[in-house]
């Protein structure tokens, strides 16, 4: 096993060996063999590689990254050259403080990444003209997706038809296609310049400001049309083109949506970029995705969390209105900063000089008799030339342009281009030069109005500033820099440097998701490679990298059985059969491929009940299309019955689809694609290593077994693929697959396999520790757990201690508590991971029995718990401070209850218990402008 797997996996020798004899085993094979089915078990070594040290990984990477050619970029259609500041640069996007940390499901120690996400809102807000806004989405087509079945909602289904503008860009039309085939909703494709007559049975208008070819249409007379006709207008837009163009929400949209990209997020080929999405006010319940509010705490302090949560998959599953499961936090977070730290009037200027700089371009054309848009933001649209032969003159002067069609050429300009590009790109078409700078676009067309006053915006212009910003928002956090994260079901492991280093590497984070083929040599190989060593990892036969979310994932492998389906002609086949303990994020999936759910129940264990699955595959036999199970289940336990399920459901004609939720217990000792699996997407964000990066990014890729292979999602690198586009860029997230290149290049076989069993064992070993005070929920052979265990606090509520209280104390031994009441209401899923080290796992374990030595005080009547350390936590440094404590307790009891553990690492919630109710009841989720102050 090489260095850098003992370095990932964080038990040494002798910790294994100790934990294990605490257990009764006499090695990690022996363990997994008692764990592990013997009808799925497989030790046949992986087929990868002999794994290489960080230095030789590094190096092999290097040398395909060489083999990118980094040419600059006037594609332009949604995605731009940007400068990353490097004070975000260094301080967030390389800091793991920032992209180690999760989900702020627990608001109290997420509230700096809460605070920047809330300023990401109001960003959008303020430019979009809305009057709310969610924390970001995957990207702009899946967003302009999302506003689609919004809209379609809105009007209650009542009306089936959406008029699209055909100069929307390209990736936006197929997604959108994607999203209205399953649903039955016509698209009619539109030019927004010509009158529109036809508005019958018509719910909603799409339209793109400033359109694919750079065009500023006049939309005003078009929205005030289809609000008279009863539709709403969805506008997808763009940040800085709004910093100096009037707003959606002045010209009368409903919703917009768009992608933050070029606020300093590089193009990485595609991938991570923050989507936004702004609705109207009476639309915001029926808005996807998360939404940051602001509450207050126990002691009527300010406080961030997450709102509306009701609206989420989670919740209401087969009834939820997206299977949205994640955001693009990270990325939306260094936006916002790149927008704090440039302030309004400087990203205006940039815009002006962009504008600027495409007018000049536009003007140039002209002289030389080319036709070409005349009221433009950043893109000029050249029509009537030899597209072929153009493209390569100006590629010969180091430029990348976009060739619509034989005759159409597109040029965009951006915030790293300057008069110089211009007059090369002149030159290519046979132009003089341009010496200054045309004017920019016509008053009329531009915003009167102020934006973005807040002080935010305006108080971290210097880079001290800036970087103390920053310093003191992590420092209100919790990631994985700090502690271990428990969460069971979201597998919080190690995302090492080395991993992360070729992330920001110029041949990877500077290319263009439509650059030419011949640039993207390297970044298509490296893509290729991994889809061969997760293929190895599941023993399925195709992999597709596009998905760029778990919840994407789904939704592709449930559009390609459908479309296996439909091929062989059983388009009855619209069943789709779902454990009763399935993730939210299944069933919404399946609504969204129009398919029925049909719930299966679990038995008293927490298996799938076979004798109820084999009922209602008998109640519809010819009409089941899948079934959806996580393996091992969500109750953290290997089903002993899972390959009988298979059989069952491939006996009745349907497919088995295999949530890889779980997948950190199956690698190397199991492959879900060997033991009954047709089709399962990976969470590369859990098992392979991408951090979570405070609610995302991620990566959800989709392997299939070989006859679902040619209905996988399509893109225009490989013709043998005929599936929906699940993303907008071919493949997804592109630039943060070399994470999980690194992780799989550097453990081979023989690591991942030991990082499996090390998984499984620390489970054990917690749930062995905890058993004493908290009972297991569910076990499997032997009372043994799957890599995540479910312990029952239930029983503690009838004293009034509650999953929350247990939750919020665990702040106060400086942990990030498990997840709470998911699969089972009022209890606590854990998952270890190989990441941690014994001495980890062992303080938390103190942790849990600290606390429950704290919850039979009050059992036994020596504390109150209305006045107790778990009904007040967690506990702030300013509320144990105060001169005057009233309490029964020590203010040491209140804040170092771990004696074990050193003082100097002590770690402080910066708010108090936040007011869930309250923040609801009181939704604020933008700051309010100088203007409302006023």
């Amino acid at each position: 096993m090489t260095q850098f797997a003992q370095r990932h996996i964080g038990l040494s020798e002798t910790d294994i060996q100790a934990m294990l004899d605490e257990l009764g085993y006499d090695s990690l094979d022996a363990l997994t063999k008692t764990v592990v089915p013997a009808s799925i078990a497989d030790d046949t070594p992986l087929s990868l590689k002999a794994p290489l040290s960080e230095e030789q990984a590094l190096a092999e990477l290097r040398e395909l990254a060489k083999q990118n050619k980094l040419v600059k970029s006037l594609i332009g259609q949604g995605y731009y050259n940007t400068h990353t500041p490097k004070v975000i640069q260094r301080n967030v996007l390389e800091n793991p403080a920032w992209y180690t940390a999760y989900t702020p499901y627990q608001p109290e120690i997420s509230q700096g990444r809460l605070e920047v996400l809330f300023y990401f809102q109001t960003m959008v807000t303020e430019l979009t003209g809305m009057d709310i806004a969610n924390a970001s989405l995957l990207d702009e087509a899946t967003a302009a997706g999302e506003a689609l079945t919004l809209a379609h909602r809105a009007l209650r289904g009542k009306r089936n038809r959406c008029l699209v503008s055909k100069h929307c860009h390209p990736q936006t039309l197929a997604l959108l296609r994607t999203r209205a085939t399953p649903l039955g909703i016509e698209l009619v494709l539109i030019d927004e310049s010509q009158p529109l007559s036809d508005w019958e049975d018509v719910f909603g208008v799409i339209v793109q400001y400033p359109d694919t070819y750079g065009t500023v249409q006049q939309l005003t007379s078009l929205c005030d049309t289809a609000h008279e006709q009863g539709a709403l207008v969805i506008m997808a837009s763009d940040l800085l083109a709004l910093t100096l163009l009037k707003s959606p929400g002045e010209l009368g949209a409903d919703i917009v949506v768009g992608n933050s990209q070029r606020f300093g997020v590089p193009l990485g080929f595609g991938g991570p970029h923050a989507g936004f999405f702004a609705v109207r006010d009476k639309y915001k319940r029926s808005m996807p995705g998360r939404l940051v509010g602001q509450s207050i705490d126990v002691h009527g302090n300010p406080a961030y969390r997450l709102a509306l949560q009701t609206r989420e998959q989670h919740i209401r599953r087969e009834k939820a209105t997206s299977n949205i499961c994640t955001a693009q936090a990270l990325l939306a977070i260094m936006a916002t900063l790149y927008a704090c730290y440039h302030g309004p009037t400087a990203l205006r200027q940039r815009a002006t000089y962009v504008n600027q700089l495409a007018n000049t371009f536009r003007d140039g054309c002209k002289k030389s008799g080319i036709t070409v848009n005349e009221q433009v933001f950043d893109t000029v649209t050249l029509s009537g030339i030899d597209a072929e032969a153009l493209t390569k003159k100006i590629l010969a002067q180091g430029f990348n342009v976009n060739p619509r069609d034989a005759k159409t050429v597109s040029v965009a300009f951006d915030e790293t281009c300057g008069l110089d590009d211009v007059n090369a790109v002149l030159t290519a078409l046979g132009s003089t030069d341009a010496s200054a700078l045309s004017a920019p676009i016509e008053v009329n067309a531009q915003r009167s109005e102020n934006y973005m006053t807040q002080a935010v915006f305006h108080d971290y212009h210097s880079e001290t500033e800036m970087m103390r910003y920053l310093r003191r928002l992590s420092d209100k956090d919790i990631a994985l820099d700090r502690a271990m994260i428990p969460l069971g079901s979201c597998t919080m492991k190690l995302n090492a440097a080395s991993e992360m280093t070729p992330v920001t590497w110029p041949e990877f984070s500077e290319i263009h998701p439509f650059a030419p083929q011949d640039q993207t040599i390297g970044f298509r190989t490296m893509i290729a490679q991994l889809e061969e060593m997760l293929c190895a990892c599941t023993g399925y036969d195709a992999m597709s990298l596009q998905p760029n979310a778990g919840s994407q994932g789904e939704y592709a492998g449930l559009l390609a059985i459908k479309a296996y389906h439909e091929s062989n002609g059983d388009v009855q086949r619209n069943i789709c059969l779902i454990p009763s303990s399935a993730h939210g994020t299944n069933p919404a999936s399946a609504q969204m491929a129009n398919m029925h759910v049909v719930v299966v129940k679990c038995d008293d264990r927490g298996n799938v009940d076979l004798m109820d699955l084999k009922a209602k595959i008998e109640q519809y036999p010819d009409e089941i299309a899948a079934i959806m199970i996580t393996y091992p289940s969500t109750h953290g336990v290997f089903e002993e019955e899972v390959t009988q399920v298979c059989e069952a459901v491939h006996e009745a004609g349907g497919q088995v689809y295999i949530d890889g939720a779980n997948l950190n217990a199956l690698v190397g000792v199991a492959q879900p694609g060997k033991f009954g699996g047709d089709v399962s997407h990976l969470n590369l964000h859990k098992t392979f290593c991408i951090p979570h990066g405070g609610g995302g990014p991620g990566v959800g890729p989709v392997g299939v077994r070989a006859h679902l292979a040619p209905f996988l999602p399509r893109d225009q690198h490989n013709g043998e693929r005929t599936g929906a586009l699940i993303s907008g860029a071919p493949f997804g997230s592109a630039s943060i697959l070399p994470i999980s290149w690194m992780y799989i290049r550097m453990m081979g076989a023989d690591g991942l396999r030991k990082a499996t069993q090390c998984a499984i064992l620390s489970a054990n070993y917690v749930a062995h520790k905890l058993r004493s005070n908290y009972p297991i929920l569910y076990t499997g052979n032997q009372n043994l757990v799957a890599h995540e265990c479910i312990i029952d606090t239930r029983p503690m509520k009838d004293h009034g201690v509650s999953v929350d209280d247990i939750a919020k104390r665990l702040i106060d031994y400086g942990f990030h508590a498990p997840t709470m009441s998911f699969p089972v209401p009022g209890t606590l899923m854990i998952e270890p991971t190989e990441s941690e080290s014994r001495a980890e796992l062992d303080r938390f374990c103190r942790a849990m029995h600290g606390i429950y030595a704290e919850y039979l005080a009050i059992k036994n009547g020596d504390a109150e718990h209305s006045n107790s350390v778990l009904s007040n936590a967690p506990h702030t440094m300013n509320f144990v401070l105060q001169d005057e404590l009233d309490l029964p307790y020590s203010r040491r009891q209140a804040c170092h209850p771990d004696v074990e553990v050193d003082y100097s690492v002590k770690y402080w919630p910066p708010v108090g218990r936040i007011d869930n109710v309250y923040g609801d009841k009181n939704l604020v989720c933008s700051c309010p402008s100088m203007s409302e102050y006023e």
